[in-house]
């Protein structure tokens, strides 16, 4: 509201004084104070406006009414200085007018001037922390007023010496020139704000805010930034981001990279509301297993138990579909059958496929149990350790009587620097050495530790 009893006391004042002194550059300076006073108040109603939250008619928040604003008050402008430029021409060329220089005129402007330069730099704060292209167009009114002012204070002193001089009569003149110069200057800064607004406007952006979305958005697990879509509304900024990650990685994963990216992208344009949409591609260096639980899971289907086989460099593979447990045994066996049909497309030097199809989400089976004595397994596990020096320390050795079978589960500790791969080697041999040594052996769980 300071802006607008400022442009209200500049416009009564350079008003009231112009026309009583008859100086063109003075009322020019009013009709721009008078217009810098609408472009206040539309400036004030609109912050009010743009500063809503988004709704469901405006998805994208209220911030546009700030760049019509903008372009509202550059159109004003620019009928100023048309009006400023016909009086000026007219004034040079065909009609003279006598310009009386007092006190008065003068003070009214150094006032303007001293106002003019407190309300923009103040502007100029408020719209630098708020990203507020309305309140830069009204800090860039009164920063310009300070210029017009000092051209019209030229153009005044002018006058005044080609009234104390007669051999510088030609300088009546000046206020009329200064007149046009405040047109031109009020010309070039409406160029300026008005191509600005336009552009945000029709969503054009600065080719480096686009650039730096781009190169924030590759962060580790994006394989490619395929789209980049940047716009602004308001002080705001809106990004659409299309980024690529490999087929393979999981759901979770994949998100997991996508919030990276946006908070990359955030980093690098503070404040932007920024939506990254995520699309599977293939990696160039994809094995066999990837690739066929990929399509597996094209096709609504899990794999496991993928067992892949290299018979004098021909490629075959065995592998458990899992398919839902209420679909009948045709209804499944085209699921597969495509399935199949799809991996040797894909993988077309495939020798075989074979699938076993079974239900997925297999449900937690509750049994009744009753101990058993775990002391012939016990027995069976240590000597086969003690066979084949495998350094392993078994314990929490449980076993449960249930369903005609015996359920096994044990801990094996080895050494922390034990691969992944040797210990699961190893709880391999040990199942299949107890299952061939105590019979009735049905499910054996087999926990892998570190010892130290």
């Amino acid at each position: 509201m300071a802006s607008v009893y400022a442009a209200v006391l500049l416009t009564a004042a350079k008003l009231g004084v112009g026309l009583w002194t008859n100086s063109l550059g003075l009322l020019s300076e009013a009709a721009h104070s008078g217009l810098d006073l609408v472009a206040a108040v539309v400036t004030w109603l609109t912050v009010r406006v743009s500063s809503r939250p988004a709704d469901r008619q405006h998805t994208y928040g209220h911030g546009k009414f700030e760049n019509l604003s903008a372009l509202f008050e550059t159109l004003l402008l620019v009928l100023t200085c048309v009006w400023i430029s016909w009086e000026a021409f007219e004034r040079l060329f065909f009609v003279s007018k006598h310009v009386d220089v007092n006190v008065w005129s003068f003070g009214v402007v150094l006032l303007s001037i001293a106002v003019d330069y407190t309300r923009s730099r103040a502007l100029k704060r408020v719209a630098d922390k708020y990203q507020s292209q309305a309140l830069e167009a009204d800090a860039l009114h009164f920063s310009t007023d300070i210029w017009s002012s000092c051209v019209v204070l030229v153009g005044l002193i002018g006058v005044l010496i080609a009234h104390r001089f007669e051999s510088l009569a030609f300088l009546a003149r000046a206020d009329a020139l200064a007149a046009l110069g405040v047109a031109v200057i009020v010309l070039k800064v409406c160029w300026g704000l008005g191509r600005k607004s336009v552009d945000d406007l029709l969503d054009a952006v600065p080719e480096e805010l686009h650039d730096k979305v781009y190169q924030a958005a590759k962060v580790r697990g994006v394989l490619d930034v395929r789209q980049v879509r940047v716009r602004r509304s308001g002080p705001e900024v809106f990004a659409d981001v299309t980024i690529a990650v490999g087929h393979g990685v999981a759901f979770e994963a994949a998100h997991a990279v996508a919030e990276r990216a946006e908070a990359a992208i955030r980093a690098a344009v503070p404040g932007a509301d920024v939506v990254i949409h995520a699309e599977p591609v293939e990696e160039r260096r994809e094995d066999l297993l990837t690739r066929t639980r990929i399509l597996a899971a094209r096709h609504g289907l899990g794999a496991h138990a993928v067992r892949i086989y290299d018979e004098a460099g021909r490629r075959s593979i065995e592998l458990h579909l899992e398919v839902a447990d209420d679909l009948k045994l045709d209804e499944a066996h085209q699921l597969a059958d495509d399935f199949e049909k799809a991996l040797r497309q894909a993988v077309p030097d495939l020798a075989g496929v074979v699938t076993h199809i079974e239900p997925a989400g297999e449900r937690a089976a509750t049994l009744k149990a009753e101990p058993a004595g775990e002391g012939e397994i016990q027995r069976a596990l240590l000597k086969f350790l003690k066979a084949q020096k495998i350094s392993a320390h078994l314990h929490d050795i449980q076993v449960r009587l249930a369903g005609g079978e015996l359920q096994v589960s044990l801990h094996c500790a080895l050494a922390g620097s034990t691969g992944i791969q040797d210990a699961h080697g190893i709880t391999e041999r040990i199942e299949k050495h107890l299952r061939s040594q105590v019979p009735f052996v049905g499910r054996v769980v087999i926990h892998v530790e570190p010892t130290d």
